[in-house]
């Protein structure tokens, strides 16, 4: 087995490498002068198992172009088999046509990295199960369920949860955590009016005098968060904090969190943190390195990747 870092998280990279105690890859990866991207892998990789780490998070384009390119210098190298471990997978909320003349983008970066050599891909909480489908390669979609699950049982026992799910399509999210906790479910009905914005519509279920975790995929400006959690207090929640996959938290998300009515953001270091978010009192960062190493290292010893779910 080999591991090859990308630059987008080269620090998550290093700890699923201590985790393996596998070394990473020697490998150049740099930009000629009008950007375009430049790799050259400075170790033997003939008949290898490669895992190339790399978030397709900000700037999405050239992440994923840097992951595109060393697929391919992996493969006209002879390795036996790429494994393109995605620990944020972008495009991925382009998943169907939202009007007309539209496209549906995370079908379309599917392509290009199957086209590119990878064998099979790896990721965590992709924002729709059916983007599993638009790849024609296998794909282990992992769930950072048991991070955050551990976490909430060590801050909050004793406390009456409420697993709340932002909106109706992360349902499923939400109910898998809660049945983990034994805690109940309720459901935030909301209207978006337009990309970015959303409007808290109604609460569906008991939340009075109760604690409320909001769990979500993807947190980007965090207005949904925000507005939802302001809505819960009006209902008579306790208090309200949330749980998130992927912090991608564009532009003033981290002070607009901060000075929300929301406890704390909880998000998983699957994007690299920015100075805000390291700085932030309110922002919190679990690691998914375990995680992902164990997948990793199941995947290159052929056993089951559902088991870890179990």
């Amino acid at each position: 087995m080999k591991l090859l870092a990308c630059n987008s998280n080269r620090p998550l990279a290093e700890a699923i490498s201590a985790y393996l105690k596998v070394p990473l890859t020697q490998a150049s990866i740099k930009r000629f002068a009008d950007m375009e991207v430049f790799v050259e892998i400075l170790e033997n990789v003939r008949g290898e198992d490669v895992f190339v780490v790399q978030s397709t998070s900000y700037p999405a384009n050239d992440n994923l172009m840097e992951l595109l390119v060393c697929i391919d210098a992996l493969r006209r190298g002879s390795a036996k088999r790429i494994t393109a471990v995605i620990p944020y997978y972008g495009y991925a909320r382009q998943d169907r046509k939202t009007g007309p003349r539209t496209p549906i983008s995370a079908k379309l970066v599917a392509n290009l990295i199957t086209r590119a050599g990878a064998d099979r891909v790896l990721t965590l909480d992709l924002h729709a199960g059916q983007i599993q489908g638009f790849f024609d390669i296998p794909l282990d979609n992992l769930i950072a369920a048991p991070v955050f699950v551990h976490d909430i049982e060590t801050r909050y026992d004793g406390e009456d949860l409420v697993i709340v799910s932002p909106d109706v399509g992360g349902v499923v999210r939400a109910r898998m955590i809660a049945k983990r906790l034994d805690a109940d479910l309720a459901i935030i009905d909301k209207r978006r009016e337009r990309a970015g914005v959303s409007e808290v519509m109604n609460v569906i279920g008991d939340v009075s005098g109760r604690t409320c975790l909001l769990v979500d995929d993807i947190v980007d400006s965090g207005g949904t968060l925000c507005n939802a959690a302001q809505a819960l207090l009006q209902r008579g929640a306790k208090q309200v904090a949330a749980y998130v996959s992927h912090g991608v938290l564009s532009g003033g998300a981290v002070a607009r969190v901060a000075a929300s009515n929301l406890k704390e953001l909880v998000i998983t270091d699957s994007i690299l943190a920015t100075e805000a978010v390291r700085i932030s009192q309110t922002t919190r960062q679990l690691t998914i390195a375990p995680l992902m190493a164990e997948a990793v290292m199941r995947i290159a010893e052929e056993k089951s990747v559902s088991s870890l779910f179990v």
